[in-house]
């Protein structure tokens, strides 16, 4: 089954208006009520199996194909994040302090286009199809694991999952196979000392000093004790200390991420960071507490499925990067089903084409809306591929 160009055309605006009437109307993790109801709403108008209330505020939606095939799993997530919308558009957050500020909103509208497409085709589809609208992508555990524990890849023979990404440019798309995405690992740290007169600092124990000396000790740690060739972050995100210009701090607070590819080196940046943090905090006569997060596994592609995406990507995409592109450092917790099956997540260029798009996560970012019909399409394209091996 080839993919039907004139039927996704058609079914670009209604992309356009979900994911800016998404776009408008945040919610953050867990906390996707509205947006589940809207996603759960239209599959069930299109005719699919819904389940709602997966994972809390997750759907999973089937569509069964009138031709044999396997079943295959294609993923969203649906959750917005903590940062106030600083874009000048007239589809701005309208929910204070909260927006879509890294493509989410651009993912479940690609993949109610894709449902959408199926529903129009079904006569022509092999196998099945299921749909997961994934919660809580940004928070640490992160809903893929939940939404595994409620029985969302029963039955399911791969999956595949797709990031729009802006530091490619529109027109290209990308994966590799093995180790793709890293381990997220999150740390926090409070610092107790003694406060004091900024004039008196013999009679107190500076704990914004400590946290100070702390910072950059630490980055001895992937700089002195990892090996060169094997590949690790740890980057102090937040420090606050202090109440006033004169006033010894008597806390200090640091928080950061951890980021890696395999066990061992994970393992001995995790214990390097807590030898130098109790070190450092006895060298500076002042108490600590360190919380460790350890954050989703490092997303690996399974070698054939990623052999297959990029034969598809160039297939699909003439001209595009096929990869296999540089591993990065970002997490996912599409990490979890492709622990329990074969699959394969990548990502598809969302930005413009001057290269001057924000970042991920930055309160100016957005996506160049065109590249949701690339996505759809490659989403589509992988899916038949896969689903139509029983018939070669």
């Amino acid at each position: 089954m080839t993919v039907n160009e004139q039927t996704l055309q058609s079914l670009y605006e209604d992309m356009v208006q979900w994911r800016r009437r998404l776009h408008q109307h945040p919610e953050l993790s867990f906390q996707e009520h509205e947006t589940s109801r809207m996603i759960a709403d239209l599959l069930d108008s299109w005719g699919l199996e819904v389940r709602r209330g997966v994972a809390g505020t997750g759907v999973v939606a089937k569509l069964i194909g009138d031709l044999p095939g396997r079943t295959i799993a294609l993923r969203a997530d649906i959750d917005a994040l903590a940062i106030q919308d600083a874009k000048d558009c007239t589809y701005r957050s309208s929910v204070p302090g909260v927006m879509h500020a890294c493509g989410h909103d651009g993912h479940t509208a690609q993949l109610l286009a894709v449902a959408r497409y199926y529903s129009l085709h079904r006569n022509e589809t092999a196998g099945t199809r299921v749909f997961l609208f994934q919660p809580g992508e940004e928070v640490l555990p992160g809903g893929a694991i939940r939404m595994i524990a409620d029985g969302a890849l029963e039955g399911v023979d791969a999956i595949y999952g797709i990031h729009l990404w802006s530091p490619l440019p529109y027109g290209t798309a990308t994966t590799r196979p093995g180790p793709f995405m890293a381990t997220p690992d999150e740390f926090e740290i409070e610092i107790t000392g003694k406060g004091g007169h900024g004039g008196l600092p013999h009679e107190s124990r500076d704990a914004l000093v400590t946290g100070a000396s702390l910072v950059v000790a630490l980055q001895t740690i992937v700089a002195r004790s990892v090996n060169p060739l094997d590949a690790a972050v740890l980057s102090v995100g937040r420090m606050a200390a202090g109440s006033a210009n004169n006033i010894i701090a008597a806390s200090c607070k640091l928080s950061g991420t951890i980021r890696s590819f395999n066990k061992e080196v994970r393992a001995l940046v995790r214990k390097r960071l807590e030898e130098i943090v109790k070190h450092t905090c006895e060298m500076h006569d002042c108490e600590y507490g360190l919380q460790y997060f350890e954050g989703y596994p490092p997303v690996v592609n399974d070698e054939r499925e990623a052999d297959r995406v990029l034969r598809i990507i160039a297939d699909t995409l003439p001209g595009t990067v096929s990869g296999p592109c540089e591993q990065i450092m970002a997490g996912e917790d599409f990490s979890y089903y492709l622990e329990q099956k074969p699959g394969c997540f990548f990502f598809v260029g969302a930005g413009n084409e001057e290269g001057s798009s924000a970042p991920h996560h930055h309160p100016r970012f957005d996506i160049e809306e065109r590249a949701m019909l690339h996505s759809a399409k490659l989403l589509i394209a992988v899916a038949n591929d896969s689903a139509s091996e029983l018939l070669e």
